[in-house]
């Protein structure tokens, strides 16, 4: 099984998430996120055997509690790119607020997991929400010049529950599904 850790979006939020991608659509070179399966990676585990996914739910239930998170409210907006403007692979959407939240219940999350055995982070923490990846770099200006001038706010939500998340990856692209979730207290 693939698996990931997540904070999904809701519906609601989906229309505005189209929107801000739409902003990109002269851009040759990206490939758009489906905007129906947005979320916020809290941390991507990979491949993981079936037999272990009992233990990993014992241990991310555990995780929520250790990072002391009550459900809060996010607002999303802005934009950013991995890994920097002169070289983009990712196009994302951040968070304006709830961010401090998210951090500290992905820091819980790699305690237990990398205690797991799973790989840790290789790379700071950025809660994001990818609207795009750049597969070769023809629209690499239009993504520079809209990422510059750019600075919207997509809405907001509360966060109640970090999910366990399937991704199944298809010929028309990854179909994720939940494993299992872990409500914030």
């Amino acid at each position: 099984m693939r698996l990931f850790v997540s904070v999904d979006l809701p519906d609601d939020l989906v229309e505005a998430l189209t929107d801000v991608q739409a902003a990109f659509a002269d851009a040759s070179g990206l490939n758009f996120t489906d905007p129906e399966q947005a979320h916020i990676t809290v941390k991507f585990l990979g491949d993981v055997d079936e037999d272990r996914v009992p233990d990993l739910c014992t241990e991310l239930e555990a995780a929520v509690a250790d990072a002391g998170v009550e459900p809060f409210p996010a607002r999303f907006g802005g934009l950013g790119v991995f890994p920097s403007l002169e070289y983009i692979s990712v196009v994302w959407l951040g968070l304006e607020d709830g961010g401090e939240e998210l951090t500290r219940l992905h820091e819980a999350v790699e305690e237990r997991t990398t205690a797991m055995g799973f790989d840790p982070e290789r790379h700071d923490f950025t809660p994001h929400v990818t609207l795009a990846r750049m597969e070769h770099a023809g629209g690499k200006e239009l993504v520079q010049e809209l990422v510059a001038e750019r600075d919207p706010t997509v809405g907001e939500t509360t966060v109640e529950e970090l999910r366990l998340t399937e991704s199944t990856l298809t010929a028309e692209g990854p179909v994720y599904s939940t494993v299992e979730s872990f409500p914030l207290e």
